[in-house]
C-alpha cells in the first residue's frame, strides 16, 4: 500500500493581489507541502455564494523536500473571481483509492485572498468636462391576492401567517430607506413602491379586525410619515407607483379592465397614503405587451416598467445564447430595432444572456393597431440580471462596486454616455419576499450603498420621476420592444406561458380559467354598455377584476388557485344570470370579447422546446383563441397582412373548451391554421354577434418560415 500524506506542513499563497483591468484576478500560484504523496490534491475557490473548483491537470508534483515533504504546485488561471474577499478551501484525501474513501478521509484547510479593483483609468469626460454618469433606480413590489375570489374576508391562521411575516415590509422597512436617502442629502435619491389594492384593502382589514396580533392596527402611519419628503426637484423620494388593483396580467385582459383596474387603483393611494398616485406604472409580473399601450395611455400612464431581456432581444443580431438564456430564440417579426455592438456578458453576478448597456435608458415604445395609428410611451429598463441579484440582499448580495464598474467602463469603452439621455437602469424586486424583503436591505445594506455612492461620483441613485424630468426621452425616436415579464414566471418568454400551463395537452387549467374569464368579461361589458346604472354592476365588477388577479394562473395544477376564477364566475352568473339572458336581443350593444390570441409553434420554422432542448419547429403554425358573446357569434375571422396584401380566414369553431371545475358558461375555441412562408406577417382577429356587434383584437406580429 502507499504511504500518503497525513497532513499539509506548509501552504504559500499571496495574501492580496490586485484584479486585472476587466475587473477578475490575475493568475497565481499556490505552493503546498505535505508529509507524503496527496493522491487527490484539490482546491476550491468560494466567493459570493460560488465555487470554483481546480484540480487534474492543474496542480502539479513539483520535487520532494530534504525532510522527506512533498511540494505541489496549484496553477489559478486568471479570470475566475472578482474583487472582495475569497475563501480558499485546500484539501487531499488519504486514500489511494477513492472509491474507498470516506467524509473523514478528507484533510482539510483553509486560507482567505483579498482581491482589490484594479486601479480606474482615468475617466473620459463628455464635451464640456461634465463627468459621465450612470444612475439607477430602485423598485419595491408589495401584493397579496385574495386568496378566496368570491369572499374578500375569507382569512384562516395561513393568511394570519403570510401576514404577519411580512409586518416589517408592509409597515417600516421602505421608509426606513426612504429616511437614510433624506438624511444623507442624495439630491435625487428615491425609490418607487407598487401596492396592490387587494393587499391594501386586507391590511385594512387587519387593523380594523385586529388580526396578525394587531401589528398592522396604525400600518400607514410611517408611511404616511415620509411622503412629504421631495427631492431637489419636487418629486416624492417615495413615488408611489401606479399599479392593477387586483394584480391582472394587463396583456392578457381587454383594454377597458386595464384602464378600470389602474384608474381605481391610483383612487385608492391617495386615501390610504395621503400622497398621489404616481403616473409611473409597475405592471403586475412586469408583463408588458405593445398592445397595451393604448390601454396606459387612455388610463393616464406616462411611463411604463419593463424587463430589460425584451428590449436586448428585440434588436436586429441579437446575440442568443441558446437554451441556458430559458427562452426560445426571438421571432424574426420582433427583432426590428437597429443593431447594437456592446453586448457585455457580466461578472459576478448570474447571467443567462448579454446585455447591452447602451439600451439602458428610458425611451419611447411603440405600438401600431389595425387602424395604422401608432401608440407610444415612455419605457422604463428594469435590468433583469443585475435586478435578480440585488433582490438577494441589496448591496452586499449585489456587489454593486463591481458589476456598477464593468457598465461604466464598457459604455466608456463602446461611447455609450448621451449627456442628454445617460444610461439609467432600474433595480426591481418584490419587496416583501426573500433578500429583497428583508430588514437588512432597508437598513443596513442601504447604508452601505449610500456610503458608496458618496466615494465614487461616476454613479447616482436617483427617482424614476427625476431622471424623466432631467433627462426626458425624444418622442420622435420609438422602438418596439418584445412581450414577456419578468424572468421569475419561467424566464418571462414572449407568450407568457407561465399563465398558459400545459397549453398542448387535451385540457390545460389556465386555459380553462382564461375561457371561463372571457365569458365573464363579455356578459360584465354587456350589461354595463346597456345598462350602467343595473343596481348589481359593482359586486359583479368587483368579482370580475378579482377574477383577473394573475395569481389564479401562477401555481396551475392546483385545484384551489384553479378553481378561483370559475368560482367567481359562476357567483357573477347566479347574481344576474337572469339579467345576462334579458340582454340577447334588442338590448345587447356589446361586440363579441376576442382572447388575445397565442400561436403554437412560437416560432414556425424556427426553434420549439422537445426532448432535451431545442428541437425543429413545423413551418405550419396555428392560431389560438377564446370569443365569447351573449348573442351568439356569426362569424370569426383572421386578417392576415403579408407583403402581397390583406386575406381573410375563417377561424374553426371548437365549441366551448373542455371544462373540468363545473363552470356554468365558458367561452367558445377557435382556431386558424396560417400558411408558412409568408416570412414578417401582422394580423388580427375580428368576430361579430348575431347583432351585427363587432369585436376586434389587436394587431399581432409573427414570422412565417
Amino acid at each position: 500500500m502507499i504511504s500518503v500524506f497525513t497532513q499539509l506542513q506548509s501552504i504559500l499563497l499571496p495574501e492580496r493581489l490586485v484584479c486585472d483591468p476587466p475587473g477578475k484576478n490575475p493568475a497565481f500560484e499556490i505552493d503546498l507541502i505535505a508529509d507524503g504523496p496527496i493522491p487527490f490534491p484539490q482546491v476550491i475557490l468560494r466567493q459570493h455564494g460560488r465555487e470554483r473548483l481546480i484540480n487534474g491537470d492543474h496542480i502539479v508534483w513539483v520535487s520532494q523536500e530534504p525532510d522527506g515533504g512533498h511540494r505541489y504546485r496549484v496553477r489559478i488561471q486568471a479570470g475566475l473571481v472578482g474583487p472582495g474577499e475569497v475563501q480558499i478551501q485546500i484539501e487531499g484525501c488519504r486514500r489511494s483509492d477513492i472509491q474507498l474513501a470516506g467524509g473523514d478521509d478528507w484533510i482539510k484547510t483553509f486560507r482567505t485572498l483579498q482581491l482589490e479593483h484594479p486601479p480606474r483609468p482615468a475617466i473620459r469626460r463628455v464635451e464640456g468636462g461634465a463627468l459621465p454618469k450612470l444612475y439607477f433606480g430602485i423598485h419595491k413590489h408589495m401584493h397579496q391576492p385574495y386568496y378566496d375570489a368570491v369572499d374578500p374576508n375569507a382569512w384562516d391562521g395561513e393568511k394570519d401567517a403570510i401576514f404577519g411575516s411580512r409586518g416589517g415590509p408592509y409597515v417600516d422597512f421602505v421608509t426606513a430607506a426612504i429616511r437614510q436617502y433624506a438624511e444623507a442629502d442624495l439630491p435625487h435619491g428615491g425609490l418607487t413602491c407598487s401596492w396592490s389594492g387587494s393587499l391594501i384593502e386586507q391590511l385594512d382589514r387587519c387593523a380594523e379586525q385586529g388580526r396578525c396580533g394587531g401589528r398592522f392596527a396604525d400600518w400607514t402611519r410611517e408611511i404616511r410619515s415620509v411622503a412629504h419628503l421631495r427631492t431637489s426637484l419636487g418629486n416624492p423620494r417615495l413615488d408611489l407607483s401606479a399599479f392593477g388593483f387586483y394584480h391582472p396580467l394587463m396583456p392578457l385582459i381587454p383594454e377597458r379592465d386595464i384602464v378600470r383596474q389602474i384608474q381605481l387603483h391610483r383612487a385608492l393611494i391617495p386615501k390610504t397614503f395621503g400622497a398621489p398616485a404616481s403616473a409611473i406604472l409597475f405592471p403586475p409580473e412586469t408583463a408588458f405587451h405593445p398592445r397595451i399601450i393604448p390601454a396606459l395611455n387612455a388610463a393616464g400612464i406616462q411611463a411604463v416598467m419593463y424587463d430589460s431581456i425584451h428590449r436586448y432581444r428585440a434588436c436586429r443580431d441579437y446575440p442568443y445564447a441558446g437554451p441556458s438564456e430559458g427562452m426560445l430564440p426571438p421571432n424574426p417579426a420582433d427583432q426590428v430595432d437597429p443593431a447594437v455592438t456592446d453586448w457585455l456578458r457580466l461578472h459576478n453576478v448570474w447571467t443567462g444572456s448579454e446585455i447591452a448597456p447602451s439600451l439602458l435608458r428610458p425611451e419611447y415604445l411603440a405600438y401600431t393597431d389595425p387602424d395604422g395609428t401608432t401608440h407610444k410611451i415612455v419605457g422604463i429598463p428594469a435590468e433583469r440580471y443585475i435586478g435578480n441579484e440585488d433582490a438577494r440582499g441589496g448591496f452586499g448580495a449585489l456587489q454593486y462596486p463591481d458589476v456598477f464598474d464593468q457598465l461604466y467602463q464598457h459604455l466608456q469603452d463602446h461611447g455609450g454616455f448621451d449627456p442628454e439621455h445617460p444610461p439609467f437602469l432600474l433595480l426591481h424586486s418584490d419587496g416583501d419576499n426573500h433578500g429583497g424583503g428583508a430588514e437588512s436591505y432597508y437598513r443596513h445594506n442601504t447604508a452601505r450603498m449610500i456610503e458608496w455612492l458618496a466615494a465614487d461620483p461616476r454613479f447616482e441613485l436617483i427617482g424614476i420621476a427625476d431622471y424623466l424630468q432631467r433627462f426626458p426621452p425624444d418622442p420622435d425616436r420609438a422602438v418596439h420592444i418584445e412581450a414577456g415579464s419578468w424572468s421569475g414566471a419561467d424566464n418571462g418568454d414572449p407568450q407568457f406561458m407561465k399563465w398558459f400551463g400545459r397549453y398542448r395537452e387535451p385540457y390545460s387549467p389556465d386555459l380553462n380559467s382564461w375561457a371561463v374569464l372571457t365569458a365573464l368579461q363579455n356578459a360584465v361589458h354587456s350589461l354595463e354598455d346597456s345598462e350602467p346604472d343595473h343596481p348589481s354592476l359593482p359586486e359583479l365588477t368587483r368579482l370580475l377584476l378579482t377574477a383577473e388577479a394573475s395569481d389564479y394562473w401562477y401555481w396551475t395544477g392546483q385545484s384551489v388557485w384553479d378553481q378561483q376564477v370559475t368560482n367567481a364566475a359562476n357567483r357573477a352568473w347566479s347574481i344576474a344570470g337572469s339579467d345576462f339572458e334579458r340582454l340577447v336581443g334588442s338590448a345587447d350593444r356589446t361586440g363579441p370579447t376576442i382572447f388575445p390570441p397565442w400561436v403554437t409553434p412560437e416560432n414556425p420554422g424556427g426553434k420549439q422546446w422537445g426532448q432535451g432542448g431545442l428541437v425543429d419547429a413545423p413551418r405550419e403554425a396555428t392560431v389560438h383563441t377564446f370569443v365569447h358573446d351573449l348573442s351568439g357569434l356569426k362569424r370569426v375571422t383572421l386578417h392576415l397582412r403579408d407583403p402581397q396584401g390583406e386575406r381573410t380566414l375563417t377561424m374553426t369553431d371548437h365549441g366551448p373548451y373542455p371544462c373540468q371545475t363545473g363552470a356554468r358558461v365558458t367561452a367558445h375555441y377557435f382556431t386558424a391554421e396560417l400558411p408558412p412562408g409568408l416570412g414578417d406577417v401582422r394580423y388580427f382577429i375580428e368576430a361579430e354577434d348575431q347583432r351585427g356587434n363587432l369585436g376586434r383584437g389587436a394587431l399581432e406580429r409573427l414570422f412565417l418560415a
